[in-house]
Protein backbone atom coordinates (compact mmCIF):
# COMPACT_ATOMS: atom_id res chain seq x y z
CA UNK A 1 0.00 0.00 0.00
CA UNK A 2 2.81 2.55 1.01
CA UNK A 3 4.97 1.83 -2.05
CA UNK A 4 1.20 2.63 -3.98
CA UNK A 5 0.63 5.38 -2.35
CA UNK A 6 4.33 6.89 -3.07
CA UNK A 7 3.59 6.38 -6.38
CA UNK A 8 0.66 8.17 -6.71
CA UNK A 9 1.87 11.01 -4.46
CA UNK A 10 4.95 11.15 -6.79
CA UNK A 11 2.94 11.43 -10.10
CA UNK A 12 0.76 14.07 -9.03
CA UNK A 13 3.68 16.00 -7.94
CA UNK A 14 5.38 15.84 -11.52
CA UNK A 15 1.64 16.41 -13.25
CA UNK A 16 1.65 19.78 -11.22
CA UNK A 17 4.96 20.56 -12.49
CA UNK A 18 6.60 20.64 -8.97
CA UNK A 19 9.91 21.02 -9.61
CA UNK A 20 11.39 23.73 -12.10
CA UNK A 21 15.11 23.92 -12.17
CA UNK A 22 14.83 27.86 -12.68
CA UNK A 23 12.04 28.47 -10.29
CA UNK A 24 12.53 25.67 -7.42
CA UNK A 25 9.81 26.09 -4.89
CA UNK A 26 9.27 22.79 -3.88
CA UNK A 27 12.45 19.53 -3.18
CA UNK A 28 11.24 16.31 -3.77
CA UNK A 29 13.55 13.73 -1.23
CA UNK A 30 13.38 10.08 -1.69
CA UNK A 31 14.17 7.71 1.10
CA UNK A 32 15.64 4.65 0.90
CA UNK A 33 13.44 1.75 2.88
CA UNK A 34 15.49 0.14 5.60
CA UNK A 35 13.99 0.92 8.83
CA UNK A 36 10.63 1.73 9.59
CA UNK A 37 8.80 4.51 8.01
CA UNK A 38 8.15 6.75 11.29
CA UNK A 39 11.74 6.44 12.01
CA UNK A 40 12.96 7.87 8.66
CA UNK A 41 10.54 10.68 8.58
CA UNK A 42 11.64 12.05 12.62
CA UNK A 43 15.01 11.88 11.34
CA UNK A 44 14.87 13.65 8.21
CA UNK A 45 13.06 16.33 9.35
CA UNK A 46 15.90 18.41 10.77
CA UNK A 47 16.77 17.78 7.29
CA UNK A 48 14.01 19.26 5.55
CA UNK A 49 13.77 22.65 7.90
CA UNK A 50 17.40 23.34 7.43
CA UNK A 51 16.78 23.00 3.78
CA UNK A 52 13.70 25.50 3.70
CA UNK A 53 15.62 27.68 5.64
CA UNK A 54 18.67 27.49 3.75
CA UNK A 55 17.30 27.87 0.23
CA UNK A 56 13.35 29.41 0.72
CA UNK A 57 11.69 26.63 -0.62
CA UNK A 58 7.84 26.49 0.30
CA UNK A 59 7.46 22.78 0.85
CA UNK A 60 10.34 20.22 1.42
CA UNK A 61 8.68 16.61 0.53
CA UNK A 62 10.19 13.57 1.74
CA UNK A 63 9.01 10.31 0.12
CA UNK A 64 10.33 6.95 2.29
CA UNK A 65 9.91 4.49 -0.41
CA UNK A 66 8.53 1.00 0.80
CA UNK A 67 11.56 -0.52 -0.74
CA UNK A 68 14.90 0.61 -2.15
CA UNK A 69 13.18 0.46 -6.06
CA UNK A 70 11.01 3.05 -5.36
CA UNK A 71 13.42 5.86 -4.74
CA UNK A 72 15.01 4.76 -8.00
CA UNK A 73 12.07 4.59 -10.28
CA UNK A 74 11.28 8.38 -8.45
CA UNK A 75 14.74 9.10 -9.67
CA UNK A 76 14.46 7.79 -12.99
CA UNK A 77 10.75 9.18 -13.82
CA UNK A 78 11.85 12.67 -12.62
CA UNK A 79 9.11 12.72 -9.73
CA UNK A 80 12.20 13.25 -6.95
CA UNK A 81 15.00 15.34 -6.89
CA UNK A 82 17.60 14.26 -4.30
CA UNK A 83 18.26 10.66 -2.46
CA UNK A 84 20.87 9.38 -0.83
CA UNK A 85 21.97 5.76 -2.87
CA UNK A 86 23.14 2.65 -2.10
CA UNK A 87 26.28 2.03 -4.64
CA UNK A 88 24.00 -0.98 -5.80
CA UNK A 89 21.19 1.38 -6.11
CA UNK A 90 23.37 3.89 -8.15
CA UNK A 91 24.49 1.52 -10.41
CA UNK A 92 21.06 0.37 -10.94
CA UNK A 93 19.93 4.01 -11.54
CA UNK A 94 22.78 4.42 -13.82
CA UNK A 95 22.63 1.23 -15.68
CA UNK A 96 18.88 2.29 -17.08
CA UNK A 97 20.11 6.00 -17.61
CA UNK A 98 22.88 7.11 -17.15
CA UNK A 99 22.16 10.80 -17.12
CA UNK A 100 19.25 10.60 -14.62
CA UNK A 101 21.03 11.55 -12.07
CA UNK A 102 24.13 13.18 -10.58
CA UNK A 103 26.28 11.63 -7.95
CA UNK A 104 27.72 14.68 -5.53
CA UNK A 105 28.80 13.66 -2.26
CA UNK A 106 29.31 10.60 -0.61
CA UNK A 107 30.00 9.96 3.04
CA UNK A 108 33.47 9.75 5.01
CA UNK A 109 33.92 7.38 8.02
CA UNK A 110 35.36 8.59 11.42
CA UNK A 111 38.99 6.70 9.81
CA UNK A 112 38.95 9.01 6.74
CA UNK A 113 37.52 5.94 4.47
CA UNK A 114 34.61 6.40 2.26
CA UNK A 115 33.58 2.64 2.33
CA UNK A 116 31.97 0.37 4.30
CA UNK A 117 31.53 -3.10 4.84
CA UNK A 118 28.76 -6.17 3.97
CA UNK A 119 28.78 -8.30 7.38
CA UNK A 120 27.13 -11.46 8.21
CA UNK A 121 25.36 -11.47 11.93
CA UNK A 122 23.93 -14.55 13.59
CA UNK A 123 23.05 -14.90 17.43
CA UNK A 124 25.84 -16.08 20.13
CA UNK A 125 23.81 -19.15 20.68
CA UNK A 126 23.28 -20.57 17.07
CA UNK A 127 26.67 -21.69 17.58
CA UNK A 128 28.14 -20.31 14.02
CA UNK A 129 31.66 -18.45 14.53
CA UNK A 130 32.41 -18.42 10.97
CA UNK A 131 30.23 -18.44 7.17
CA UNK A 132 32.19 -22.09 7.05
CA UNK A 133 29.67 -23.22 9.85
CA UNK A 134 27.03 -21.94 7.77
CA UNK A 135 26.81 -24.56 5.26
CA UNK A 136 23.15 -26.00 5.26
CA UNK A 137 21.69 -22.63 7.00
CA UNK A 138 19.28 -19.75 6.07
CA UNK A 139 20.67 -16.75 4.21
CA UNK A 140 19.24 -13.48 5.21
CA UNK A 141 19.38 -10.70 2.27
CA UNK A 142 18.00 -7.07 2.96
CA UNK A 143 16.63 -5.49 -0.60
CA UNK A 144 17.40 -7.00 -4.37
CA UNK A 145 19.03 -3.06 -4.52
CA UNK A 146 21.08 -3.30 -1.62
CA UNK A 147 24.97 -3.26 -2.40
CA UNK A 148 25.81 -4.78 1.34
CA UNK A 149 22.41 -6.52 2.12
CA UNK A 150 22.53 -8.06 -1.46
CA UNK A 151 24.93 -7.88 -4.28
CA UNK A 152 28.27 -8.35 -2.31
CA UNK A 153 27.01 -11.34 -0.10
CA UNK A 154 26.21 -12.68 -3.68
CA UNK A 155 29.17 -12.50 -5.14
CA UNK A 156 31.75 -12.43 -2.33
CA UNK A 157 30.28 -14.72 0.41
CA UNK A 158 31.30 -17.97 -2.83
CA UNK A 159 34.77 -16.88 -3.02
CA UNK A 160 34.84 -18.13 0.92
CA UNK A 161 32.39 -21.08 0.66
CA UNK A 162 33.52 -21.76 -2.75
CA UNK A 163 29.79 -22.71 -3.95
CA UNK A 164 26.74 -20.37 -5.19
CA UNK A 165 24.61 -19.49 -2.46
CA UNK A 166 21.66 -20.98 -3.46
CA UNK A 167 23.77 -24.43 -3.44
CA UNK A 168 25.98 -23.61 -0.03
CA UNK A 169 23.11 -22.24 2.24
CA UNK A 170 20.07 -24.47 2.48
CA UNK A 171 17.37 -21.04 1.20
CA UNK A 172 17.97 -17.78 0.77
CA UNK A 173 15.70 -15.09 1.39
CA UNK A 174 14.82 -11.36 1.48
CA UNK A 175 13.34 -9.99 4.13
CA UNK A 176 12.26 -6.68 3.37
CA UNK A 177 15.17 -3.96 3.88
CA UNK A 178 18.17 -3.88 6.70
CA UNK A 179 16.01 -3.17 9.70
CA UNK A 180 13.66 -6.09 8.62
CA UNK A 181 16.69 -8.42 7.99
CA UNK A 182 18.46 -8.01 10.92
CA UNK A 183 15.83 -8.15 12.67
CA UNK A 184 15.12 -11.61 11.28
CA UNK A 185 18.64 -13.32 12.03
CA UNK A 186 17.68 -11.19 16.03
CA UNK A 187 14.66 -13.45 16.36
CA UNK A 188 16.12 -16.72 14.80
CA UNK A 189 13.89 -16.52 11.71
CA UNK A 190 17.33 -16.85 9.85
CA UNK A 191 20.29 -18.31 10.87
CA UNK A 192 22.74 -15.42 8.97
CA UNK A 193 21.67 -11.81 8.20
CA UNK A 194 23.66 -9.22 5.79
CA UNK A 195 23.74 -6.02 6.45
CA UNK A 196 25.68 -2.42 6.09
CA UNK A 197 28.01 -1.42 8.60
CA UNK A 198 31.14 1.10 8.86
CA UNK A 199 33.22 -2.28 10.49
CA UNK A 200 35.24 0.05 12.83
CA UNK A 201 34.29 1.45 16.23
CA UNK A 202 33.44 -1.48 19.00
CA UNK A 203 31.05 -4.14 18.02
CA UNK A 204 29.37 -3.80 21.43
CA UNK A 205 28.27 -0.63 20.61
CA UNK A 206 27.15 -1.53 16.35
CA UNK A 207 30.07 -0.42 15.23
CA UNK A 208 30.24 3.24 14.76
CA UNK A 209 27.34 3.47 12.09
CA UNK A 210 25.24 1.05 9.34
CA UNK A 211 21.96 -0.37 10.54
CA UNK A 212 23.30 -2.67 13.20
CA UNK A 213 24.23 0.57 15.18
CA UNK A 214 20.87 1.96 14.53
CA UNK A 215 19.25 -0.72 16.14
CA UNK A 216 21.29 -1.05 18.98
CA UNK A 217 20.86 2.93 19.69
CA UNK A 218 17.28 2.06 19.46
CA UNK A 219 17.70 -0.39 21.94
CA UNK A 220 16.05 -3.17 19.39
CA UNK A 221 18.42 -5.72 19.75
CA UNK A 222 21.34 -6.74 22.36
CA UNK A 223 25.07 -7.04 20.46
CA UNK A 224 25.73 -9.06 23.22
CA UNK A 225 23.42 -12.04 21.81
CA UNK A 226 25.10 -11.66 18.43
CA UNK A 227 28.78 -12.54 16.84
CA UNK A 228 30.65 -11.37 13.67
CA UNK A 229 30.78 -14.61 11.27
CA UNK A 230 31.02 -12.69 7.87
CA UNK A 231 33.13 -9.39 6.41
CA UNK A 232 33.28 -8.43 3.12
CA UNK A 233 36.05 -6.32 1.26
CA UNK A 234 35.45 -2.59 1.59
CA UNK A 235 32.76 -1.38 -0.40
CA UNK A 236 32.52 2.30 -1.84
CA UNK A 237 29.76 4.14 0.14
CA UNK A 238 26.54 5.53 -1.50
CA UNK A 239 25.94 8.46 -3.24
CA UNK A 240 23.73 11.83 -2.66
CA UNK A 241 22.29 11.82 -5.96
CA UNK A 242 20.73 15.09 -7.81
CA UNK A 243 18.46 15.25 -10.67
CA UNK A 244 20.64 15.92 -13.34
CA UNK A 245 17.78 18.13 -15.44
CA UNK A 246 17.92 20.37 -12.40
CA UNK A 247 21.49 21.76 -13.68
CA UNK A 248 24.96 22.09 -12.56
CA UNK A 249 23.84 25.44 -10.50
CA UNK A 250 21.86 23.36 -8.30
CA UNK A 251 23.82 20.40 -8.04
CA UNK A 252 27.06 22.90 -6.06
CA UNK A 253 23.82 24.72 -4.42
CA UNK A 254 22.88 21.05 -2.93
CA UNK A 255 26.39 19.86 -2.54
CA UNK A 256 27.56 22.89 -0.54
CA UNK A 257 24.94 22.94 1.75
CA UNK A 258 25.28 19.31 2.45
CA UNK A 259 29.22 19.75 3.16
CA UNK A 260 28.35 22.39 5.53
CA UNK A 261 25.52 20.09 7.50
CA UNK A 262 28.02 18.56 10.06
CA UNK A 263 29.48 21.59 11.34
CA UNK A 264 25.96 23.39 11.12
CA UNK A 265 23.90 20.31 12.79
CA UNK A 266 25.66 18.18 14.14
CA UNK A 267 22.90 15.73 15.76
CA UNK A 268 20.60 16.36 12.31
CA UNK A 269 23.98 15.32 10.32
CA UNK A 270 24.01 11.78 12.66
CA UNK A 271 20.67 11.40 12.12
CA UNK A 272 19.75 11.31 8.32
CA UNK A 273 23.13 9.45 8.06
CA UNK A 274 22.23 6.95 10.97
CA UNK A 275 25.80 6.82 13.50
CA UNK A 276 29.11 8.46 13.89
CA UNK A 277 30.70 10.28 10.44
CA UNK A 278 33.02 12.48 9.79
CA UNK A 279 31.45 14.73 7.29
CA UNK A 280 31.03 14.59 3.69
CA UNK A 281 33.61 14.59 0.41
CA UNK A 282 32.94 15.34 -3.34
CA UNK A 283 32.42 12.58 -5.65
CA UNK A 284 32.00 11.19 -9.32
CA UNK A 285 30.15 8.83 -11.31
CA UNK A 286 33.33 6.66 -11.98
CA UNK A 287 34.26 5.97 -7.69
CA UNK A 288 31.63 3.31 -8.71
CA UNK A 289 32.74 1.73 -12.18
CA UNK A 290 33.25 -1.37 -10.10
CA UNK A 291 29.51 -1.85 -8.53
CA UNK A 292 28.15 -0.72 -11.33
CA UNK A 293 30.14 -3.93 -13.30
CA UNK A 294 29.47 -6.28 -10.69
CA UNK A 295 26.10 -5.63 -11.00
CA UNK A 296 25.68 -5.85 -14.35
CA UNK A 297 27.48 -9.28 -14.35
CA UNK A 298 25.77 -10.78 -11.41
CA UNK A 299 21.76 -9.53 -11.56
CA UNK A 300 21.89 -7.64 -15.15
CA UNK A 301 19.93 -3.71 -14.52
Amino acid sequence: MLKKTFFAAATLLALAGGSQAADLKELRIGILGGENEADRLRNYACLSEHLKKEFGFEKVSLFPAADYNGVIQGLLGGTLDVAELGASGYAATYIKDPKAVTPILTTEQTDGSTGYYSIGLALKSSGIKSIKDAKGKTLGYADPDSTSGYLIPLTQIPKDTGKPNDQYFAKTQFNGGHENNLLAAYDGKVDIAVDDSSGIGEFQDGYTSGTFRKLVDKGSVDPNKLVEVWRSPLIPNGPIVVRTAMGEDWQKKLADFYTALPAKDQKCFNAIEGGDFKGYVPVKADFYQAIIDARKAAIGG
